[in-house]
């Protein structure tokens, strides 16, 4: 595993409804079952950090890994400090569908959800609008 385990903290959990989307998407695209989603924080996004995820059929030997009733969570080791306790689920209302990340280590985040701020960065945003759609 990348990171040391915190005692009594779960390093990331996933909903029954992601569970399945995922399931579903690795369907449609005729991806092997064991292929992975990485979920990954990359810099950039109007907070500062941004979410993203990719299918990974190739884990590293230093990628924290996880599997739910069947699906493989990929993490790196450096993402898996700012993701570390998250909770991925999908939301689907009527103004579209898209997988959500609940991040306990976020001390604020745009508005459409996809990046965050945590509390050791100095803030890139100036406190206009968000710029994301």
């Amino acid at each position: 595993m990348a990171e040391e385990v915190r005692t009594g903290e779960a390093v990331i959990s996933i909903t029954p409804v992601a569970v399945e989307k995922i399931k579903t998407l690795l369907a449609e695209k005729n991806l092997p079952a064991e292929t992975g989603l990485r979920v990954f924080v990359a810099g950039g996004g109007c907070s500062g950090m941004q979410y993203g995820m990719a299918f990974e059929p190739n884990p590293r030997e230093d990628d924290y890994t996880a599997t739910f009733e069947g699906v493989n969570i990929v993490i790196d080791p450096i993402s898996l400090g700012y993701l570390y306790g998250a909770n991925i689920d999908y939301v689907d209302t009527l103004m579209g569908g898209g997988f959500s990340i609940d991040n306990p280590n976020a001390v604020s985040t745009c508005g459409c959800g996809h990046s965050f701020r945590t509390g050791g960065e100095a803030s890139s945003h100036g406190g206009g609008a968000c710029g994301c759609h």
